[in-house]
């Protein structure tokens, strides 16, 4: 995706691997920071070889591993991804601590709100606003399939992507649908706090940070959901 190679030529530098996390629901990876993805699933025979480099991967640099966004298998593109994020400074100057529903509840008020991803806020969001529709590749409950997206996605005020459609390789098929007049906002710790995203028409990005490593990294390796996780901050970049 062009969007990935613009991530990757945009990187300053290179750092060495401080340490790899590979949990049930997430993936970190810490280099010049502790960056995150949520760890995409796959299935294998019993005794294949999964990931490349695996057992040996702190041995490579943060660039290297973060190439591994352009693989096609989903745990290396989880790796790549959370490599990636840790080489990608947070600037202080730039985001605000808030949390992406308290932001698209004040935005989608009266409007028509769609979310990419079925995330545990719904409920919540669902009354804050004029209209939610939520895409999902699993639909439940009221939720449409993913194939509606080029149906709904254009017509919205408010547009809310999952950031693990970096993961899929969904995100920019998903940006593109977007109105110019629209709000989006592209959400998850997944999220890459890079500018990059904004040449896209993404005009939010809602990500985090690890603030305390030991603490988020005990609870990822306990199969910790994302609200389990501790040790994080919830941060927000405007265009």
């Amino acid at each position: 995706m062009p969007i990935l190679n613009d991530l990757l030529d945009s990187l300053e530098g290179d750092a060495p691997i401080q340490d790899i996390l590979l949990g049930v629901h997430w993936t970190s990876v810490c280099s010049r920071r502790c960056g995150m993805a949520a760890t995409m699933g796959c299935s294998s025979v019993h005794g294949e070889i999964t990931l490349n480099g695996a057992g040996k991967l702190h041995e490579r640099s943060a660039r290297e591993l973060a190439a591994y966004t352009l693989s096609k298998h989903p745990l290396e593109i989880s790796v790549g991804m959370a490599a990636m994020n840790s080489l990608i400074p947070v600037d202080e100057t730039k985001v605000v601590e808030a949390n992406a529903l308290d932001i698209l509840a004040r935005l989608g008020k009266d409007k028509r709100v769609v979310l990419v991803g079925h995330f545990p806020f719904v409920p919540m969001l669902r009354k804050a606003v004029g209209t939610l529709q939520v895409l999902e590749q699993v639909p439940i409950e009221d939720d449409f399939p993913a194939d509606a997206a080029p149906a709904l996605i254009p017509e919205a005020d408010v547009v809310a992507i999952t950031a693990s459609a970096f993961l899929n390789g969904t995100i920019e098929e998903l940006l593109n649908l977007c109105s110019p007049s629209s709000e989006v906002m592209v959400l998850g710790p997944t999220a890459p706090f890079s500018p990059i995203l904004f040449d896209y028409g993404a005009t939010l990005i809602a990500g985090t940070e690890i603030a305390e490593k030991d603490a988020a990294f005990q609870s990822i390796a306990q199969g910790a959901a994302f609200r389990q996780v501790s040790g994080t901050r919830l941060l927000v970049m405007a265009k």
